[in-house]
């Protein structure tokens, strides 16, 4: 797991998220889940895709990256939004998403 990666993980449990690895996978990807349901999960050790919905992503002025490289084709319409962060200033707009995320939960 990558320094960044952890630490947003790290600040997730402490709002009761849970993070689910995959043996197999040493990728970053793992599954972030809140109260048994999964809403979000890493595509890699610096990219979340996470589940807010279409008004949110509009309200909050967010847009799918031009260069994703694993969903290029998402409708624009879509309740799922890829996150972005390289550096520990992106986390805290990161965790704010999420707990919107898991309020509508």
């Amino acid at each position: 797991m990558a320094k960044l990666q952890k630490k947003l993980i790290d600040r997730l449990t402490r709002i009761g998220i849970e993070c689910v690895e995959y043996p197999d996978r040493d990728d970053g990807f793992c599954g972030l889940r809140f109260e048994g349901s999964e809403f979000a999960h890493f595509h890699d050790f610096n990219e979340l895709d996470l589940k807010l919905s279409k008004n949110l992503i509009r309200q909050e002025g967010l847009s799918h990256p031009k260069d994703s490289k694993l969903h290029p084709n998402r409708s624009k319409n879509s309740a799922w939004i890829e996150l972005r962060f390289t550096r520990t200033f992106d986390l805290d707009p990161i965790v704010r998403l999420i707990e919107l995320a898991i309020a509508k939960n």
